[in-house]
C-alpha cells in the first residue's frame, strides 16, 4: 500500500504519520541553511518569487494527483477573495520579511527568533479574540522575551547592543505575520492543501506585481535557481504536505506537537556543518528558554481545555 493512500485508523497509519512528521522536520531543518546560501546569490525579493513559483507548481501537482482540484468548483466567491488576501500574508509578506531578516542576521539567530511564533499567537489571541491571558501565559511570554533578548544581544543582555536591530525586528515581525495567517486559517473548513495552493497562486501574483513595480526582474544564476527550487520544493510545499499527512494519520497529535521541537536543533546542526557558523552559547540558551515558554503555554492551554470539558 502506498504511503499516500493510507487511511486514518488503518493498520500502521500512526507509523506512517510519524514517518511523514519526521520527513517534515528533516526538510524544515535544512531550509535555514538553504535560505542563507541562496541569499548570497540573489536578492530576497526575486528569491521569494522564484521559490513561491516552484512551490505553487508542486502544490498544484499534489492537489491534482490527490483529486482535490475538483473541490474548487464548490468554492464561493468569498472563498477565493479570502484566499487572495491570505496569499498576501503567506507566501508574499511572510517570506519577504523573513528572507530580509536572514540577509541581516546569522542563520542561527534568524531561525531561532522565527521559532517564537506560537508565543506571538498567544498574544494575538488575547488581543483580537479576547482570550484570557493567565498568569502562567504571561510568565511564558516573559520567558520567551528574555530568550529573544539573549539571542539578539548574543548574551550581553546588560548592554542591549543588538547584532542587527533591523534584522531582529524583521525576524519578530515575520512571527507576527505567520501567527496572524495561522489564526485566520483556524476558521477555514476547506482542505488545507488546496487552501495552501490557492494562497500561493495569489501570493505569486502579488509578488509578480511587486517585482514589476520595483524593476527587479532578473534571470537567476544557476546556484540561485537551485536554491529557489530547493526552498520551493522542501520548505514551502513538501514539508507542509508531509505535516498535513502526519496530522491526518497520527492518533497521537500531542506526540507530533512535541517532536516538532527537534526542528530548531536539527537546523542548528545543519547550519554548523554546512555554513560553518559557530553556534553561540547565547543561541542555545535563548532557544531553550523559548521552548520552555512554548511548552508552558501548551500546558496552560491543555489544562484550560480539560477544565472546560469537566465543567461542560
Amino acid at each position: 500500500m502506498s504511503a499516500l493512500n493510507v487511511k486514518p485508523g488503518s493498520p500502521h497509519s500512526s507509523q506512517y504519520g510519524l514517518m511523514f512528521a519526521f520527513l517534515a522536520i528533516f526538510f524544515w531543518s535544512t531550509v535555514a541553511t538553504a535560505f542563507k546560501l541562496s541569499l548570497a546569490k540573489i536578492g530576497f525579493l526575486p528569491l521569494v518569487f522564484y521559490s513561491a513559483l516552484v512551490s505553487t507548481l508542486v502544490l498544484g501537482v499534489l492537489c491534482l494527483a490527490s483529486g482535490k482540484l475538483v473541490q474548487l468548483k464548490s468554492w464561493k466567491k468569498s472563498d477565493f477573495t479570502r484566499s487572495i488576501g491570505l496569499g498576501l500574508l503567506n507566501p508574499a509578506l511572510y517570506y519577504l520579511v523573513l528572507f530580509r531578516a536572514y540577509e541581516l542576521l546569522p542563520a542561527q539567530e534568524a531561525q531561532v527568533l522565527n521559532f517564537t511564533w506560537p508565543i506571538v499567537l498567544t498574544l494575538l489571541g488575547a488581543v483580537f479574540l479576547g482570550q484570557r491571558l493567565s498568569l502562567a501565559s504571561a510568565m511564558a511570554i516573559l520567558v520567551s522575551f528574555f530568550g529573544v533578548v539573549i539571542i539578539a544581544t548574543r548574551g550581553d543582555v546588560l548592554s542591549m547592543q543588538f547584532s542587527s536591530g533591523a534584522g531582529v525586528a524583521l525576524a519578530l515581525i515575520s512571527t507576527l505575520i505567520w501567527a496572524s495567517y495561522w489564526l485566520i486559517n483556524q476558521t477555514e473548513r476547506r482542505d488545507p492543501l488546496l487552501r495552501l495552493f490557492v494562497n500561493f497562486v495569489a501570493g505569486v501574483a502579488w509578488m509578480a506585481i511587486l517585482m514589476s513595480v520595483s524593476g527587479q526582474w532578473q534571470i537567476p544564476v544557476v546556484e540561485a535557481l537551485a536554491g529557489a527550487v530547493y526552498i520551493g520544493l522542501f520548505e514551502m510545499s513538501l514539508a507542509f504536505f508531509c505535516w498535513f499527512q502526519a496530522l491526518r494519520l497520527s492518533e497521537n497529535i500531542s506526540l507530533l506537537n512535541n517532536i516538532i521541537f527537534l526542528t530548531p536543533f536539527g537546523s542548528l546542526l545543519v547550519i554548523f556543518l554546512v555554513l560553518k557558523e559557530p553556534v553561540y552559547p547565547s543561541t542555545l540558551i535563548g532557544l531553550m528558554l523559548i521552548i520552555i515558554s512554548i511548552v508552558l503555554q501548551k500546558l496552560v492551554t491543555k489544562n484550560s481545555a480539560d477544565k472546560l470539558q469537566e465543567t461542560g
